[in-house]
């Protein structure tokens, strides 16, 4: 079973590079980002506070992040052939957390991936999404600020995984193929 992250920072790909996966290795993508705006397009309690975090390029915090995955894995584990999640985790106290959680339900993680891109193209990417997609958080003010926030809180996970010899960098410049094509030869040395 193989039970991924996939990271990096904002605009690097892991949402196309994670659906590549997916359909390759049968995988069930968990993404915070997905399940926190379903929330928010439900207008729920959960959804408008998370909001109030995310538009300002704020990390919505732990508890919050936590208690809806723990829901998903716990549900998908069981019936899938393992899982890569995407955007989560975000902080080491997130990465603990998952750890916690996974060891609870007889799992582990078996490697995370980071995607590293130069600032400049995620800034490029980020800015080409925003106006493709209609993704209020993609301006550039905001860019920069969840840019920021990656360096100073995410990127440490990625030392928290290679402590425990579960990480691996892929180049993320070049086209789709090209990348996934090194992310594919990682992961099939760990099937």
């Amino acid at each position: 079973m193989l039970n991924i992250i996939i990271c990096g920072a904002p605009g690097c790909g892991k949402g196309t590079q994670s659906d590549l996966i997916v359909d390759k290795y049968k995988l069930t993508h968990l993404s915070t980002g997905d399940l926190l705006r379903k929330e928010i397009a439900k207008k729920s309690e959960l959804g408008l506070e998370a909001e109030s975090y995310i538009s300002k390029g704020n990390l919505v915090p732990d508890k919050m992040i936590i208690d809806i995955l723990s829901k998903a894995i716990s549900e998908q584990t069981s019936v899938c052939k393992g899982i890569i999640l995407d955007g989560f985790p975000r902080t080491v106290a997130q990465a603990e957390a998952l750890e916690t959680m996974m060891a609870n339900l007889n799992k582990e993680i078996t490697l995370l991936i980071d995607l590293k891109v130069d600032t400049q193209e995620l800034i490029d990417r980020l800015l080409l999404r925003g106006k493709t997609s209609g993704r209020s958080d993609d301006n550039m003010e905001t860019i920069k600020k969840r840019l920021e926030v990656y360096e100073q809180k995410t990127a440490p996970v990625s030392d928290f995984y290679k402590n425990k010899n579960k990480y691996a960098a892929v180049h993320g410049m070049g086209t789709i193929d090209e990348i996934f094509g090194r992310i594919s030869t990682v992961l099939d040395s760990k099937k």
